[in-house]
């Protein structure tokens, strides 16, 4: 599968960068003596972790279903690793804000804002880089994985720009008159980006949750009703149900078209084409979508 290829080989440079990016904020953190420089570190290390789990999750998903232990495939361990990536994050976050809390009542902490902006330049511009960069290759993609990294690395760039911005503010405070509050600058900015970044996994965890309690997505199912109104009407049937479902990218339609006892359905050929007429209608064609149209006259198979 070229599209599970490109998805693949794309998550494994992210998770190369990734792993760069974790050691160099974990070392500058320590030498700047910033806990938000070793956060942004230790958020990078957790995402480069995530990005191998999802790596992982897209080779399996891509492989060939085993026909009797897995027969629907690999689709529903996706939104469970979306969900994993996101819980965890939202942990991270919150783990950040009580440490920002205790560093500000305890009066905050000094740091060498010489490392400390040398840092967030850097990351800053690499984080932005593969923001884009991801972002422009799943255009084509269109993988929910790559989505979340493109996320995670637009969350790294949020955090290195306001580290830059408030680094930069209180370097030019220090020796002023407002001298004393920079020590606070640090604990601050954390508890800030802490409580705007956790909205974004939250939002991860949310869609993932529709998908593993299988919701009925509103886009795909009013598609399906659509086409089978405009089916049904044609051709004289009594009427349908349908149910449909998404599972990571994997969609399950089921469709049941009721006709009366007296309709003429001539032959297989005639049948097979009233359903090629719905499968092409819905379009989406392939392993990861799941299509099965039946008829009946007994209302009690519907």
């Amino acid at each position: 599968m070229p599209q599970a290829a490109a998805e693949q080989g794309l998550l494994k440079l992210s998770i190369a960068v990734t792993i760069a990016v974790a050691a160099f904020g974990v070392g500058f953190g320590l030498l700047s003596g910033s806990m938000s420089i070793v956060f942004d570190g230790v958020f990078a290390a957790i995402d480069a972790a995530m990005s191998g789990l999802a790596l992982f999750v897209s080779r399996l998903v891509s492989r060939v279903a085993d026909n009797r232990r897995f027969q629907f495939g690999y689709w529903h361990i996706e939104p469970m690793v979306l969900a994993f990536n996101g819980g965890t994050l939202m942990l991270l976050c919150f783990y950040a804000f009580l440490n920002a809390v205790d560093s500000f009542l305890g009066g905050g902490r000094r740091l060498d804002f010489d490392w400390a902006m040398a840092y967030a330049v850097i990351v800053g511009a690499v984080s932005y880089g593969m923001f884009f960069y991801t972002r422009y290759r799943n255009k084509r993609i269109g993988s929910d994985f790559i989505r979340l990294d493109a996320q995670s690395w637009l969350m790294s760039a949020a955090i290195t720009s306001a580290l830059l911005l408030a680094f930069a503010v209180a370097w030019s405070l220090d020796g002023t008159r407002y001298g004393h509050l920079t020590p606070y600058a640090d604990p601050a900015v954390l508890a800030v980006l802490t409580l705007v970044l956790v909205f974004v996994p939250i939002h991860t965890v949310r869609r993932a949750l529709t998908e593993i309690l299988l919701i009925t997505p509103p886009d795909l199912d009013a598609l399906v009703r659509r086409i089978m109104e405009g089916v049904v009407a044609r051709h004289g049937f009594k009427g349908y149900t349908s149910y449909v479902a998404k599972v990571g990218r994997a969609q399950f339609i089921e469709i049941h078209v009721a006709v009366s006892p007296e309709t003429r359905l001539d032959s297989v050929s005639a049948v097979d084409a009233i359903r090629r007429e719905i499968a092409e209608a819905i379009g989406g064609e392939g392993p990861q979508r799941w299509l099965t149209i039946d008829f009946t006259a007994d209302p009690r198979w519907l």
